[in-house]
């Protein structure tokens, strides 16, 4: 119990600095220099940076800072930790990126899309092990939880609208935007491909003895609902509780992280679901 443990953290911590690497190499080599804004506290950041000459690393972990600590009550200590971390990270890969990378100067458009590369695989990266960069995701999933009718995918791209909006006045420069715009549907598909392969949805059933604590903990750190099933083991003839819950793609290392924080040696499966149609979802 105790390897697995430390196994587990040596490989997230792996996964973590490599996609945070990853992702601050994007923003000094592709994003910034071509006026283009990611979204998120990360735009906000760099619109701090272009006006104030501030280190956008440290304010991407300053904006953040709130955000944890609300989280950390409403969402979940395990996840807000790791977020942290990774937040911690690309803060400080990115003031040291901004240092020593060089600048791309060739076309926007190659910025744009190598930029939204970069950017999606480092974020890719990241969610696999069950952490996110923070900031609009954590705040996306307070409101969904007092507001479930409000889909959190939305929440993002307003959040993403108005940010992008910010830089066409900062910058003086409406192309800016359109590169943007290129720059984030990139990022989507880019980190969609490193995830789960572009499908809609996912359908988990997750079999296990501790069902009635796992069930409690995916509807506190997910906000997903959940079906319970009774089931019999073939072999050992004992009965078993069988959860079944519908999830976003970008919600698996969440649900996966949720669950095995309960019970660790929990069977669980994941079924493609081409359309989903209920509540938090399409209607």
């Amino acid at each position: 119990m105790i390897k697995s443990k430390i196994k587990n953290i040596i490989i997230d911590s792996l996964y973590y600095i490599l996609g945070s690497v990853i992702y601050s190499i994007a923003i000094p080599m592709f994003i910034s220099p071509a006026h283009i804004s990611p979204g998120g506290f990360t735009g906000v950041a760099l619109l701090f940076n272009y006006l104030f000459l501030l280190p956008s690393g440290l304010l991407i972990f300053l904006f953040n800072i709130p955000v944890f600590l609300i989280g950390y009550k409403k969402i979940g200590r395990i996840f807000i930790l790791k977020t942290a971390v990774v937040t911690f990270l690309i803060s400080l890969f990115l003031d040291i990126s901004e240092k020593y990378i060089k600048a791309f100067t060739g076309d926007k458009i190659l910025c744009a899309v190598f930029g939204g590369i970069f950017i999606g695989l480092g974020l890719g990266i990241v969610l696999l092990r069950g952490a996110t960069t923070g900031g609009v995701d954590i705040i996306a999933k307070l409101i969904n939880a007092k507001k479930p009718h409000v889909s959190i995918g939305r929440i993002i791209l307003i959040s993403d609208i108005i940010v992008v909006s910010l830089s066409v006045i900062c910058y003086r420069d409406f192309s800016g935007a359109l590169y943007s715009v290129i720059t984030i549907y990139i990022t989507s598909i880019v980190l969609d491909g490193v995830l789960y392969g572009g499908n809609k949805g996912k359908l988990i059933f997750v079999v296990s003895k501790m069902g009635e604590k796992i069930s409690e903990n995916i509807l506190k750190t997910v906000n997903r609902g959940v079906t319970v099933l009774t089931g019999v083991g073939a072999y050992t003839g004992e009965d078993k509780k069988v959860l079944m819950c519908a999830v976003r793609r970008q919600e698996i290392a969440v649900f996966y992280s949720a669950v095995k924080s309960v019970d660790e040696n929990a069977f669980i499966i994941v079924c493609d679901a081409g359309e989903i149609e209920g509540n938090g979802f399409k209607k």
